[in-house]
């Protein structure tokens, strides 16, 4: 903000006592922002709301404590590193946000706050707070998050009224009972990303609790699957652990992945028998393959292995992050025929879906050729890379190193976080009957009947059925399926207790060769033929809904009971016309990319699939009148969007939601969105030079309002114009995101609305309210407000060209018609004005399609004489009511 516009602000407040002082630092340029608050601020001693975030203060005077009329100060994103004792004297303080500065004490004056009812602390340096911050009795909302906090003070629980408490990205190790059970009135409690691995049963005290987010936690009680189902599941947990008992289970899976022929089935089949027959070539794993394993360990308890045997082939990739688990031990596979063992593609893999589980690299050096790999190398990159092991299991009983495979198995899957750990005994009693029995699949109501022979008890008050909260436990370990999201589901209704046998199913249809010739296509009729086995028949319904489920397929939309599976579609792209003046484009780079991506993306998006024009590596999308291709290059790793048409924004939006939706879906995936230059080089280029978001709004961040572009002859560009080119300019500053946590989502803050998001935990969509104390209405603060647009009816000249239409015509035909006839010209006449409006907006882009359409009705409707029979014509269900 320039020096002027400063002195014109305060002495705006001066002269006309403003309660209010805006001095924003957004927008400015480093050298315009404030360094200091200027002295006549000071003297303004009737202000209520001060605000002077996105500046560089890094200090706030003593005589802040003048203001002692303040109801609202909003320091955001400056760099203080400390606040002076006189911050206390602001007793009508209702609101204080200091996130973002570099704070790494709170003086114990600010307990003099006693109506205090927000105070964000949040993204600063604080390691621990004073007990006497727990004198705000007022206090509702308290924000730490992004700091460096280990523990709460112990008086926590003396904050009677607080009701949101977020701690999300701090150090967080244990929670003490007798603080937390005392925040009564806690209704949203955020402790993702720390390091907490227990959770005291006090918890399930708070009554009020209904948001709590734990992701990112080593928990092991309760464990994180329960954890991540929110209060209601951990509540019922507890419960039936106080109740019925505890007791261990020792079981984990191992997993095996790698290419195909690499020799994963052999290895599978020697770990259960050393003398066990090589697979026949005929019999390459299709799918999955599960086997049983147990060994002793050093204790004396049993423990049972579940061996899960991955096909290697490309087909079967898109169903296996649905298997790829937490809490798992992987082996990996390496074929020293190979010149390329695809070490890097599967170490990345098992990174994204296994959330740092333990990795073994299995070295099958057959003819005693060894496998080639930078062991340090990898593992400086692949953290839960802990081994690899050499073995030739060509040879008899696997050679000499599969006794030394099988110990290291033992060891790492016994060091498993949750091994060991205490469940409630009926969940036990119910895992060992599921497990005794033999079906492939049972009712929901044949597994309620188990739960209550096996002691689950429901209770009137509880809100959330015991036996469902197991049910989706087991099923986030893989030991069964039960899809509890849709009740009307038919797979609702059914407990799959064999997951191979759904998998063994779905890779029946990808492997069939009629729907390989017909590129994917297949229908209900087909469907019969393929599962036309016993085991299969009569759960065709299911099994269908189970390949939908797993994004392996999706209905035709104009024909019925056709569905098309992606990953067979034809490689060739198809020949379409494309218009490319105009195109608005954005390109997504991978640092590694799974695959699947795209397939999974057409299975989402198939509603919009302007047909026939999709194929295995990209899709043609139409809605309104947009186009949009969406193009994947696998081995550039990179995704492009290119649109052309009317509303390109609006369908843009829709497309990289579904997409940021996918990715959110894989741990850790590293990509970044790219925009294309707007210099006179690249615009209305197919290949323009592309800049990556992130990078671009870091130089907003720091003052960097210009950037060069790549290519000759290498022209400054704006970097709000290129992305206002893209997403608008909102979606440069609307948008707070905690990079630390982006599951976390913040639009507003002391001045207004909070939202928080959370993928993890399903749709949290809280909003908090700080209600103005002169008027009750909700603020959001500067930066948050979208920019408006001018209306195509503020231009003046527009109605005046309009007026001198109307005049014009009246006065021509003022004496050719009758007046009845003139009339109805004049109402037609004027009706034009409207209608020329709404197509203003409409070729601004301002207006989507449904919207223009409503409005044309609502004109058309409108004329004289024949404006309700139109009506009727337009709503033939209004003549059915009419008849009725």
């Amino acid at each position: 903000m320039k020096p002027e516009e400063v002195r014109r602000r305060i002495e705006e407040c001066k002269e006309k006592r403003l309660t209010e002082l805006n001095l924003n630092g957004w927008n400015a340029p480093g050298k315009e922002k404030l360094t200091a608050i200027p002295a006549e601020v000071f003297e303004l001693n009737w202000l209520e709301k001060l605000i002077l975030r996105y500046n560089q203060l890094s200090e706030l005077p003593d005589s802040i404590g003048n203001l002692q009329n303040l109801f609202v100060l909003d320091l955001r994103s400056n760099q203080l590193r400390e606040l002076p004792d006189s911050i206390g004297n602001l007793q009508n303080l209702s609101g204080i946000d200091l996130n973002s500065n570099c704070l790494n004490e709170i003086p114990n004056s600010i307990s003099f706050l006693k109506n205090l009812s927000i105070l964000d602390l949040g993204s600063n340096q604080l390691s621990k707070l004073p007990n006497s911050i727990t004198r705000l009795q007022n206090l509702s909302k308290l924000y730490l998050n992004s700091n460096q906090l280990r523990e709460f003070p112990d008086s926590i629980g003396d904050f009677q009224n607080l009701s949101v408490l977020d701690s999300s990205n701090d150090q967080l190790r244990e929670l003490l009972n007798y603080s937390i059970t005392h925040l009564q009135n806690l209704s949203v409690l955020d402790l993702s990303n720390n390091q907490l691995n227990e959770l005291p049963d006090s918890i399930t005290r708070l009554q009020n609790l209904s948001i709590l987010n734990l992701s990112e936690n080593p928990l092991v009680n309760p464990p994180i699957e329960i954890a991540g189902r929110g209060i209601e599941a951990i509540r019922e947990y507890f419960r039936e652990r106080a109740e019925e008992g505890e007791d261990t289970l020792y079981e984990a899976k191992l997993i095996i992945v790698g290419e195909g022929g690499a020799g994963k089935t052999t290895l599978a089949r020697k770990i259960l028998d050393p003398h066990a027959e090589m697979p026949k070539p005929e019999e390459t794993t299709k799918g999955i393959d599960v086997l049983e394993w147990h060994f002793l360990m050093k204790n004396g308890q049993d423990f049972r292995v579940n061996i899960w045997d991955f096909g290697g082939q490309e087909i079967y990739h898109a169903t296996h992050q649905f298997f790829l688990t937490k809490r798992s031990l992987y082996l990996l596979v390496a074929d020293s025929r190979k010149e390329h063992p695809h070490l890097d593609y599967w170490l990345n893999i098992v990174e994204l879906f296994s959330e740092n589980s333990p990795l073994l690299v299995v070295k099958n050096e057959l003819g005693d050729r060894p496998v080639q790999m930078d062991e340090p190398q990898l593992k400086g990159r692949f953290e839960n890379l802990k081994e690899s092991l050499p073995t030739n299991l060509g040879k008899p009983q696997g050679g000499s190193g599969l006794e030394l495979i099988k110990k290291a198995i033992a060891y790492h899957i016994s060091k498993l976080s949750h091994i060991g750990n205490f469940l409630p005994k009926t969940w036990i009693k119910v895992r060992e009957k599921l497990e005794e029995d033999e079906r492939n699949y049972i009712s929901l109501d044949e597994y309620f009947q188990i739960c209550d022979q096996n002691g689950f008890k429901l209770k009137e008050e509880s809100i959330t059925d015991g036996r469902l909260v197991l049910s989706q436990y087991f099923h986030d370990l893989g030991s069964i399926l039960h899809f509890q999201e849709d009740q009307t589901s038919p797979l609702y209704k059914t407990v799959i207790l064999k997951p191979k046998w759904g998998t063994d199913a779905a890779y029946k249809v990808l492997d069939n060769n009629q729907v390989r010739q017909n590129l994917g296509k297949f229908t209900t009729t087909e469907l019969k033929q393929i599962w036309q086995d016993v085991e299969y028949r009569n759960m065709q319904s299911e099994l269908l809904e189970l390949m939908l489920k797993f994004k392996l397929c999706y209905p035709l939309p104009n024909a019925k009971n056709t569905y098309i599976a992606p990953q067979l579609l034809d490689s060739n792209q198809p020949e379409y016309s494309w218009n490319e003046r105009d195109n608005l484009l954005l390109r997504y780079d991978y640092d590694f990319m799974p695959r699947g991506i795209l397939t999974r993306f057409i299975v989402e998006m198939h509603h919009f699939i302007y047909e026939p024009n999709v194929w295995k590596s990209g899709v043609l999308l139409k809605r309104d009148n947009t186009w949009a291709e969406v193009i994947e290059t696998y081995d550039h790793r990179e995704i492009k969007i290119c649109l052309s048409g009317s509303n390109k924004r609006g369908f843009l939006e829709v497309i990289t939601d579904q997409l940021d939706e996918i990715h959110a879906n894989f741990n850790q995936l590293r990509v970044e969105k790219r925009i294309p230059c707007n210099c006179n080089v690249c615009k209305d280029s197919q290949t323009p030079h592309f800049y990556d978001l992130n990078k671009l709004r870091e130089r907003l961040a720091n003052d960097r309002d210009d950037i060069e572009c790549d290519k000759p002859p290498y022209n400054e560009v704006d970097v709000l114009s290129l992305i206002d080119d893209v997403f608008g300019r909102d979606s440069s500053f609307k948008q707070e995101q905690n990079k630390e946590n982006p599951g976390i989502i913040i639009y507003g803050d002391v001045h207004g609305v909070i939202k928080m998001q959370n993928p993890q935990q399903g749709d949290i969509n809280e909003e908090i309210q700080v209600v103005n104390h002169q008027q009750n209405i909700v603020e959001l603060p500067e930066n948050t407000k979208p920019i408006k647009v001018k209306s195509a009816w503020v231009n003046g000249s527009f109605y005046l060209f309009c007026a001198v239409v109307i005049a014009a015509i009246i006065g021509f035909l003022g004496n050719q018609l009758s007046f009845p006839v003139l009339c109805l010209v004049i109402i037609a006449v004027g009706l034009l004005v409207p209608i020329i409006g709404a197509l203003q907006l409409k070729q601004d882009d301002r207006l989507k399609d449904e919207t223009f359409l409503s409005l044309m009705k609502l004109a058309i409707t409108g004329l004289p004489f024949i404006g309700k029979r139109l009506e009727k014509a337009l709503n033939p269900a209004d003549k059915s009511k009419d008849k009725e």
